[in-house]
């Protein structure tokens, strides 16, 4: 395909920040879509009257931002991904920023807390059903994978059915970010998992209830009981017999966690939903 305008004119000066910002906006407004393929790197030289060196800065800077991928040296395709531009702004965020493990948890908690208020007003019928058919699969799932997808698909479904397209986005991150966490600290199979969440089954099932009730002010209150019971099992958990972690190990467990799911390469962890580790 070829881009799919004229070009803005590219002055002296920083020109592969310029070429960037040109089809940073193409992609962001639709003009260069999710899994097309830019120009080869000649054709983008071409276009744009620039050598390919520069061409070639301009598509590693899109790629650390995650909007392009260019694996397996093949040309840069467009990954214009809500959900993995903002895994990787938020890892960012949190890594930069130097964020505690206790207060991403507890922005979670926030938002799930609105995101149930919010789905006490607005969600449907049905989509209350789904939200309890979600609730009623994470017991049932087998093994910690399974266990930690349900749970996920759980909150996901919460958050969706608060019909804020925002809340929601945040919130599968986050809450993907808190049970990758708590897989890791739990020692995954064979640990201590079930006792970080199988046990708050009762605990779901009433967020449920309460979003059925259609008293947004109960549902808030009840999710915000849940995460509270949720962090302090989280930050229980003694691994080998040894002390629980403190605030600092919470944090490097997390960054360490980011790390690893999440690259400036394309976001990796938008590729694993449902799968933490």
């Amino acid at each position: 395909m070829s881009v799919p305008h004229t070009p803005a004119k590219i002055y002296r000066g920083r020109v592969a920040d310029q070429i960037v910002e040109d089809l940073r906006t193409q992609i962001l407004s639709g003009a260069l879509p999710d899994g097309s393929r830019l120009p080869a790197e000649r054709e983008l030289a071409a276009y744009y009257d620039v050598s390919a060196p520069t061409v070639r800065e301009a598509v590693r800077v899109l790629t650390a931002t995650g909007l392009v991928n260019t694996r397996n040296g093949s040309r840069a395709t467009v990954t214009a991904q809500g959900d993995t531009l903002l895994a990787v702004s938020i890892a960012s965020v949190v890594q930069v920023e130097k964020v505690g493990a206790r207060e991403v948890l507890g922005l979670l908690g926030a938002l799930n807390a609105y995101g149930a208020e919010l789905a006490a007003e607005h969600a449907s019928d049905e989509e209350i059903a789904q939200l309890r058919a979600a609730a009623e699969a994470v017991p049932a799932a087998d093994g910690v994978e399974q266990s930690a997808a349900a749970l996920q698909h759980f909150f996901a479904t919460l958050s969706e059915i608060s019909h804020n397209s925002l809340l929601a986005a945040l919130s599968r991150f986050i809450t993907e970010m808190q049970i990758g966490l708590a897989v890791k600290l739990s020692g995954g199979e064979g640990g201590d998992w079930g006792r970080v969440a199988g046990a708050l089954h009762a605990e779901r099932m009433r967020i449920v209830a309460a979003v059925a009730s259609r008293d947004p002010g109960r549902a808030a209150s009840v999710v915000r009981d849940y995460h509270r019971q949720a962090v302090e099992r989280i930050t229980s958990v003694r691994k080998e017999g040894g002390a629980a972690p403190s605030d600092a190990g919470l944090t490097e467990a997390l960054t360490a966690w980011l790390r690893s799911n999440v690259t400036l390469g394309g976001g990796q962890s938008a590729g694993r939903r449902g799968t933490p580790s």
